[in-house]
């Protein structure tokens, strides 16, 4: 068992092989995890014992897990990296639409779910460390949120519209590496009423794209689900 400053790991899951598969891999990582088999447990250890990360299933027997989503973002500021045997996109969007940080489907591999985890946690750290008005760098990117302007290796200013740079606020804030939803930058940027016009999203992505140059590849497209930003 690990000691009591190990990062806490909460998972969710009614599988029995999943607990004794993860749970000697997530102690050999350095992390300490915690076991629940239903909706209301975890949401109980969740609120008892302030895990830094939550591995959630969505077939859980007590309800699905994504009502828990809201109910844990209710409380806790801790990530949540779905797993779940459902690949289908609606299942995926919904996830992420209701506040999970990520989606991992099983079956998965460890090294891949290992390396998803070290980046919540690194996207949760860095959310309670960087104040809001910090500059921002990302590869060739820099991104200035308090004089709200973005350079690409140190050149001029990018001349984005107030869209545009909307937009590119709206994907670094959404932390690197995480999965933004198309309803989500369409709800952060243009407003509710635009939730469903994902494909005025894709040209002001585009856009935006061509304007970024060397720094394009920063956004990476999760097809039919939204957008990543980030290098890893």
């Amino acid at each position: 068992m690990k000691d009591a400053g190990s990062p806490r790991i909460l998972v969710v899951d009614d599988e029995p092989q999943i607990h004794r598969f993860l749970g000697p891999a997530l102690e050999a990582a350095g992390y300490a995890p915690q076991r629940a088999m239903t909706l209301a447990e975890g949401l109980r250890l969740a609120a008892e014992r302030a895990p830094a990360l939550v591995l959630l299933d969505l077939g859980l027997p007590d309800g699905d897990g994504k009502i828990a989503i809201p109910r844990l973002r209710g409380f806790t500021a801790a990530p949540v990296v779905v797993l779940s045997a459902r690949d289908a996109e609606a299942e995926k969007v919904a996830a992420l639409d209701a506040g999970a940080d990520d989606y991992v489907e099983k079956p998965f591999a460890l090294g891949e779910l290992l390396a998803r985890i070290r980046a919540a946690l690194r996207r949760s750290q860095a959310a309670v460390t960087q104040p809001l008005d910090s500059v921002v760098r990302t590869g060739p990117l820099e991104v200035d949120f308090t004089r709200r302007l973005a350079r690409v290796d140190g050149g001029e200013p990018l001349k984005l519209t107030p869209r545009e740079w909307d937009l590119l606020a709206a994907l670094v804030r959404g932390g690197e590496g995480r999965v933004i939803t198309q309803r989500q930058l369409l709800t952060a940027v243009w407003g509710p009423a635009h939730g469903e016009d994902a494909q005025y999203l894709r040209v002001y992505v585009g856009h935006l794209r061509q304007k970024l140059g060397a720094a394009a590849g920063l956004i990476r497209t999760e097809p039919g689900v939204g957008y990543r930003f980030g290098t890893g």
